[in-house]
């Protein structure tokens, strides 16, 4: 089978993918699962694997998302803990008293909060802070969670261009450069996304006002919102360990300070949260039991739609070594069969038109968010920075430019795609399906990142 057949079958298995969660025809973790094993079928069928080859891919693919899935358990006991305790029930009184009844009060704090957690770069943890965190005061003030995940993952793209993080980093390798050098460059685009995403916090402040948010809001007169809050507040009375605050306020920020130090794998402090806290917090065998039942169905969900992401990234996006290994392609790699991601950013390749050739930056920055979708950090800079650079050289076009463009754009789209484990953990700690993260975010982010694309060419960081 050629390779450009391979390619049309990978984006056929995402648009399959996609096309069944936007139906709800399916959950996520059976369409990751489904469709790549469709695909990898067909791949062995067609000589291009072999069954034993497959079976590295999807060892491959778990690889990368194991330590995710034990950060997804864990962190969901943990926090599921804390609120049973009664700890985030301060937190938000306080917060309550600071930010009142603004609504647009809380949808600023939530983008201060994610600028400021997403410093050290790390998805997972920014999340981790910040969802569990504000998450109960949009429930109070009758907000929808996916203007929560929406504001964060636009302050936290736009944190994503700092040196330290993933796609700076892999797109300076690829130019030969000091990520701090690339970054530079990026500054000022980088303080003009910041600008722009707390004026997108203000303008979804206004949005959830108008249709009703806040604490006195027409929709907290509902019925069902009355009952949901008299729901939560039941719960915590039963639970809850007032006496221990002190004990479980320390124990959160020991663990989300050892979680930031990034010196452990991170799902260990979780780990440890988990057992400190329930053992302190709900002493005797049968009440951790019940406790860690109470909480069971939501890890497995997060953890079951993770696993099917190991097969998703797994058949799609690692090739194998000339060693045999399954591998996710870098520069110096030598590979015997490339991944099927490789596959499909040939035929972007090969079907763009020559006419746009000296346009290459405006063209694959628009496409930046939609390509997201389908392709993870590393094949994103691995596999289609170096071809779009290939490309733009023939026709004049300087590296920096198209990398700034798929930097910057890409950014902005991190984390509403499927396969960056991180979008999973933070849908799963948000309560909100992956199709809804996505319908909510999508065309804002796209937005965005054609905005920040605009004024890096008014700056002249881009070229027309």
């Amino acid at each position: 089978m050629s390779e450009t057949i391979v390619g049309i079958l990978g984006f056929v298995t995402i648009i399959c993918i996609v096309y069944m969660l936007f139906q709800s025809k399916t959950l996520p973790s059976i369409a990751f699962i489904l469709f790549p094993s469709i695909l990898a079928v067909i791949l062995v069928v067609s000589g291009y694997f072999t069954i034993d080859q497959i079976g590295e891919l999807v060892k491959g693919g778990f690889k990368s998302t194991g330590p995710t899935a034990a950060l997804f358990v864990f962190s969901v006991l943990y926090f599921g803990i804390m609120g049973d305790v009664g700890l985030f029930d301060v937190i938000i009184n306080a917060l309550m008293k600071l930010i009142g009844d603004s609504v647009i009060g809380v949808t600023i704090m939530t983008a201060i909060i994610a600028l400021i957690g997403h410093l050290d770069g790390g998805g997972a943890s920014t999340f981790c802070i910040l969802i569990p965190a504000m998450l109960p005061v949009y429930k109070k003030m009758h907000m929808r969670p996916t203007t929560l995940l929406r504001i964060a993952v636009l302050a936290m793209g736009v944190l994503n261009l700092m040196p330290w993080a993933g796609p700076t980093m892999r797109a300076a390798s690829v130019l030969g450069v000091e990520a701090g050098a690339l970054w530079r460059t990026l500054i000022p685009i980088q303080i003009f996304g910041i600008i722009l995403c707390l004026a997108h916090a203000v303008l979804a402040g206004f949005q959830e006002q108008a249709r009703g948010a806040g604490l006195n809001g027409k929709l907290a007169q509902t019925e069902g919102a009355v009952d949901a809050g008299e729901a939560e507040e039941i719960k915590s009375g039963e639970l809850a360990r007032p006496n221990l605050f002190i004990f479980n306020l320390i124990l959160t920020i020991a663990v989300i300070a050892l979680l930031v130090w990034d010196k452990f794998p991170s799902y260990l402090p979780f780990m440890l949260g988990v057992a400190i806290a329930i053992m302190v917090n709900y002493p005797g065998a049968k009440m951790q039991k019940k406790i860690i039942n109470s909480h069971a169905g939501p890890a497995l969900m997060m953890c079951s739609t993770l696993m099917g992401a190991a097969v998703l990234m797994g058949v799609l996006v690692y090739g194998i070594d000339v060693e045999g290994a399954a591998v996710i392609a870098k520069p110096g790699t030598d590979m015997s069969i490339i991944s099927v991601v490789t596959c499909m950013a040939n035929i972007i390749k090969m079907v763009l038109p020559p006419a746009l050739g000296s346009h290459l930056p405006i063209v694959i920055g628009i496409l930046s968010v939609p390509l997201a979708l389908a392709f993870d950090t590393d094949s994103y800079f691995y596999g289609m920075l170096p071809i779009m650079i290939a490309i733009g050289a023939g026709f004049g076009v300087e590296a920096l430019p198209i990398a700034v463009a798929m930097v910057v754009c890409r950014n902005c789209a991190t984390f509403i795609s499927p396969m960056v484990p991180a979008t999973l953990l933070g849908v799963g700690l948000a309560d909100v399906d992956i199709k809804d993260h996505i319908k909510a975010s999508f065309m804002y982010v796209w937005a965005f990142s054609i905005i920040c694309m605009i004024f890096a060419i008014i700056i002249g960081i881009i070229p027309l």
